[in-house]
């Protein structure tokens, strides 16, 4: 079985790629600065799981690549 996420960590990555889509990357550690810098998480543990999440979204859109972005020019 896979590892569960809480909502919580979900929503606040997407929240975070959807309005810093530029500054997210595949780095993990430039994506602990980022939460840190653009969220009030105080909890280093949550902090991680969220740059995780956040890594992994990111080379989910580099997979799609042109799809996610012709899909954002369509609207």
């Amino acid at each position: 079985m896979g590892k569960v996420r809480p909502a919580m960590i979900k929503r606040t990555a997407r929240e975070l790629i959807e309005k810093f889509p530029n500054e997210i990357t595949t780095d993990f550690e430039k994506n602990k600065r980022i939460v840190e810098k653009y969220t009030n998480i105080t909890s280093k543990k949550v902090r991680n799981r969220v740059a995780g999440y956040l890594v992994r979204l990111a080379k989910l859109k580099l997979v799609e690549g042109v799809k996610v972005e012709s899909e954002e020019e369509a609207r």
